[in-house]
């Protein structure tokens, strides 16, 4: 019990180095599409894009972070990551010189955006593979929790405050900022000690995709209000002429965080399926409430909701994944599983602001709402077919 200690404060560390690294993700999320937003013949759609491509990039190289972690350690991996974040935001600086074309500007922003995504694959997948072998697998659910806390407690503090730098300083300035965090992450986890890979055969990828289908599936399914929340919420406070546009991504961060730190043992205690079960009948009700809220204060509840629904989402089936597959291969196993949400990060941004260019802004919450009810009855599934073990 006297060994407890070390390997919960190197797990806090990590975590903490994670909160700030992952500000390079969160401090543009809400000021990119309100930025190009401004750029003559550039709608919805394209400030959807720029947000959205991220994911895919993280999607397309998830095998290779899971296969990375897996072989040489989750503390490599981690650290290569930060070290894209630094490179992938520095790129974005040059996005925000006025002078250049609006069309030069957008290519710049989309590349620095492909490769913060391939750092992001990195990053949390190391993440949760040297958190994981520093625990102990008894303890993944913790390690879920924690990591997604310190992601989405960037969002929360992330939003406003990169809104406010990009209405102050500018665009240049936001993604400064951006790539300085990081390298403070690097710092924080220098002393952190590596854990051990395990060794053992590695089966073809597509197979590991197989055994966690069904749980990825949810998880993207779930994804989907997040997304949408995240690119959209601030401006729909916009368009409806509602004060602070950046709030909605900090009580959804708040509830997201709370949920993890209030809840994050659940999964551990008593079964990843039954908290992810609940938490997505939470994220749906959030995401309705969003979509038919009349005022702001509504549609505020309905962020909160979001938060805490998504908040366990994660971690409950991510416990799932590594009770499927051999210790060897959980790196793999859960690249791939947050490939699935990232391929609906990657998706939810273009198409929704497509439905928004024609529909409204409100239309995006409900197709969020829908997919997680989809994702509920997944899970529902799963419970009842042989006390959740994936169905034939």
């Amino acid at each position: 019990m006297k060994s407890e200690p070390a390997p919960l404060g190197q797990l806090g560390r990590l975590a903490i180095a994670l909160f700030l690294s992952y500000m390079a993700v969160a401090l543009p999320l809400a000021a990119i599409p309100v930025s190009i937003l401004h750029w003559p013949g550039y709608g919805n759609g394209l400030a959807g894009l720029a947000v959205g491509i991220a994911f895919f990039s993280t999607i397309l190289s998830r095998n290779h972070a899971g296969a990375f972690a897996d072989i040489r350690g989750g503390r490599p991996c981690m650290r290569s990551g930060l070290a894209i974040y630094v490179v992938a935001s520095l790129i974005c600086v040059l996005a925000g010189i006025g002078g250049l074309p609006h069309a030069v500007r957008y290519m710049i922003l989309i590349m620095g955006r492909l490769l913060l995504g391939i750092g992001e694959s990195l990053t949390i997948v190391g993440m949760l593979g040297w958190g994981i072998g520093l625990m102990g697998q008894q303890r993944a659910g913790r390690v879920l929790a924690w990591t997604g806390a310190a992601m989405y407690g960037a969002f929360a503090v992330g939003g406003p405050v990169g809104l406010a730098i990009y209405e102050h300083w500018g665009l240049g300035v936001l993604m400064l900022v951006s790539a300085l965090l990081p390298l403070v992450g690097l710092a924080l986890v220098h002393g952190v000690p590596p854990s051990q890979p395990h060794a053992g055969g590695r089966p073809p990828f597509w197979r590991i995709l197989g055994t966690i289908r069904w749980q990825g599936i949810a998880v993207a399914l779930q994804g989907v209000g997040f997304a949408a929340l995240g690119a959209f919420l601030p401006l729909r406070f916009l368009h409806a002429h509602w004060p602070y546009a950046g709030l909605g991504l900090t009580c959804f961060g708040l509830a997201f965080v709370a949920g993890r730190f209030i809840c994050g043992h659940l999964p551990d205690r008593i079964g990843g399926l039954k908290v992810a079960l609940f938490s997505l009948l939470i994220e749906a009700a959030g995401q309705y409430l969003l979509w038919c809220a009349p005022t702001p204060l509504l549609a505020l509840a309905g962020a909160v909701l979001t938060g805490a629904g998504c908040s366990m989402v994660y971690p409950s089936l991510g416990v799932e994944v590594v009770r499927l597959v051999a210790p060897h291969m959980r790196g793999t196993a859960l690249g791939g599983f947050a490939a699935f949400q990232d391929l609906a990060y990657g998706a939810t941004g273009p198409l929704a602001g497509l439905l928004a260019d024609h529909f409204g802004y409100g239309i995006v919450f409900l197709v969020g709402g829908l997919c997680a009810t989809g994702a509920a009855v997944i899970i529902l599934a799963l419970l009842t077919v042989h006390h959740g073990k994936e169905p034939a």
